[in-house]
Parts: C-alpha cells; sequence; structure tokens
C-alpha cells in the first residue's frame, strides 16, 4: 500500500522506506510531499510517499477479496506479476456468473479493477483479469479472425466492419495485424459502439486507436 515516511533527507526516508518494505531502493516509485530545508540544515526533514510492487500486489489482493465478499461470491485469486504487469486469475463456484454474456461482466471487473489500481498508485499498470483463461483463449479466436478478414479485404480490397468489442481486444487486432501489407486497423464509433475496420490501403499508415 502506499505509506509516507519522514526523514531529516530523502536518502534517509527512502532507506526507512526499504526497510519497511524489505526491498531495494530501486524498487520504490516514490513522490516528495513536502521538503523543510530548516535553518542552516537544522531541523531540516522531508516526507515522502512510496510504494513497491509488492504492494500493489497486496491491493489488488485486498480490493477483490473486498469485492467479491461484499458481492457474497466465493471466489478464489491467484495473482502472477511479471514486471508491471499482473494477471489475476479468478476461480468461483459458477464462473459462468462472472464472465456473463460475451464476456461483458468479466470486462466490467477488468475496468472496475483497473481504474482501482490506477487511482490508488497514480499510475497505470497493465492488469488483467481473466477467469480459466477466457480472455486469453478470446484474444487467440480474435487473431484469428482478424487475420482471416484481413486476408479477404487484402484480396477484395474492401474494407470490413468488425463487431464493437473491448479497448483491450481492439488492441489485440491492431496488433496482431500491424505487419500485414496493404492493411490498417482503425477504430470508429463512440462508447458501447466502437469497434474495428480493417481497411485496405495502397501504402501502410499508422493505426488509428
Amino acid at each position: 500500500m502506499l505509506s509516507t515516511y519522514t526523514a531529516k533527507n530523502l536518502d534517509d526516508a527512502l532507506r526507512e522506506a526499504c526497510i519497511k518494505k524489505d526491498c531495494r531502493i530501486d524498487e520504490l516509485t516514490y513522490n516528495v510531499l513536502e521538503e523543510n530545508k530548516g535553518f542552516l540544515g537544522i531541523g531540516s526533514s522531508v516526507k515522502i510517499e512510496a510504494y513497491c510492487l509488492n504492494d500493489v500486489k497486496e491491493f489488488l489482493f485486498d480490493y477483490l477479496g473486498n469485492f467479491f465478499t461484499n458481492a457474497n461470491i466465493e471466489c478464489s485469486v491467484e495473482i502472477f506479476q511479471k514486471d508491471d504487469s499482473f494477471t489475476i486469475m479468478l476461480d468461483a463456484e459458477n464462473n459462468a456468473v462472472l464472465i456473463g454474456k460475451n464476456g461483458k461482466t468479466l470486462q466490467a471487473i477488468n475496468t472496475v479493477v483497473k481504474s482501482a489500481v490506477n487511482s490508488e498508485f497514480k499510475r497505470k499498470f497493465k492488469i488483467l483479469v481473466d477467469i480459466n483463461n477466457y480472455k486469453q483463449e478470446r484474444y487467440s479466436k480474435l487473431k484469428s479472425m482478424a487475420i482471416r478478414i484481413a486476408k479477404n479485404v487484402s484480396r477484395t480490397k474492401v474494407d470490413a466492419s468488425l463487431d464493437p468489442m473491448s479497448n483491450d481486444e481492439r488492441k489485440v487486432i491492431h496488433q496482431a495485424l500491424a505487419n500485414f501489407k496493404h492493411i490498417k486497423t482503425e477504430s470508429e464509433g463512440e462508447g458501447l459502439n466502437r469497434h474495428l475496420v480493417i481497411k485496405y490501403v495502397d501504402h501502410k499508415e499508422e493505426v488509428s486507436e
């Protein structure tokens, strides 16, 4: 969790944070909240706010625990971390309910969790909430579908509009088609109607999100 530390100088504050969090200085992210230089160095102090990636992981466990407790849902939570990316695997008695129709409930959970983490730590983390690899399998299906459609667009030179989908799913398709010759992907529409259009171009252009 975010914690505050006050010491005579920045080095001492960082050292205290590392001791309390059992981490190295290079693993800390911090902001200086207050700095008092004192008089001739006497009475100087620095107050910082600091966290490490273990704090993010702890926050995720606590947040999801409270989330499912309040929803009266028994659900196990596993969190896998790689650098500043976190994959959260959920397993409940009725996973279908958490996934929802076309994965919309799971997508909503993803959105809520990302928002909570980013708000708490004031930065964007890569967060993926998944259930029985539903999202990963959907990503794989979307890639296969997009490649198939892109080949058809390349052959016929007729643009193709896809169904509305979430930002992370659009990003998967953008990346899957990034190296296709004469193909670009462009997001169109607003809100729930935002969707991808796979377009034929004579010369490769940048992707439009």
